[in-house]
């Protein structure tokens, strides 16, 4: 499968999460779920960036540095989301945590790590190993997977001792250093790679 049609199909992927993700995050007041969705959006951007990189690259030819420049991309679009999703965890536990409805946080997070686990598998190939920018979707595709995964987590032990609504940010800061943290190493990669 080429690398055009694996994004196609992430994206697609993407997409119907962000539409699950957002409706279920507003009305169940999830900031972890919103932080989901708000992710799966940027990583859409960066998918659609990757996907006219990949055109450059395969018109103007190998040297084209298309698809290193959508990786850099990705990364200030991650570092972004994490220091919003950050700040707004911060606010909610300085002041008060919503009451979380946690059983359809936990449907649609477990739903969502899936899904996104289905969308890695997609994505792994040799070249994703070459190419920064696939290496850049794949790492995301993998974080969302672990996030939506420890969502569900916090969401089945809020559902189980109708406590705990404050685990929500934790958990969304915890995401977020995360993803921030591989955003840097890979900002790195491809500082290296612009520099050749």
């Amino acid at each position: 499968m080429t690398q055009t049609r694996r994004l196609q199909i992430v994206l697609a992927l993407n997409i119907c999460m962000i539409v699950g993700l957002s409706t279920v995050g507003f009305s169940s007041h999830s900031l972890g779920v919103l932080a989901a969705g708000g992710d799966y959006l940027l990583d859409s951007s960066a998918i659609i960036f990757g996907l006219s990189a990949i055109y450059i690259r395969n018109r103007n030819g190998e040297q084209s540095r298309a698809t290193v420049i959508a990786a850099l991309l990705n990364v200030f679009l991650l570092l972004i989301i994490t220091i919003t999703v950050t700040v707004e965890a911060i606010n909610r536990l300085r002041t008060h945590a919503p009451h979380i409805h946690a059983l359809p946080v936990l449907l649609v997070s477990a739903i969502a790590a899936a899904v996104m686990a289905i969308g890695a598998f997609i994505l792994e190939g040799d070249e994703a190993e070459d190419d920064l920018h696939m290496r850049s979707v794949l790492l995301d595709t993998v974080a969302d997977a672990v996030s939506a995964g420890a969502i569900a987590v916090t969401a089945a032990i809020i559902l189980i001792t109708k406590r705990f609504f404050w685990a929500d940010s934790v958990v969304a800061i915890l995401i977020s250093i995360a993803i921030g943290y591989q955003a840097l190493l890979l900002l790195r990669d491809v500082l290296r790679d612009l520099k050749k």
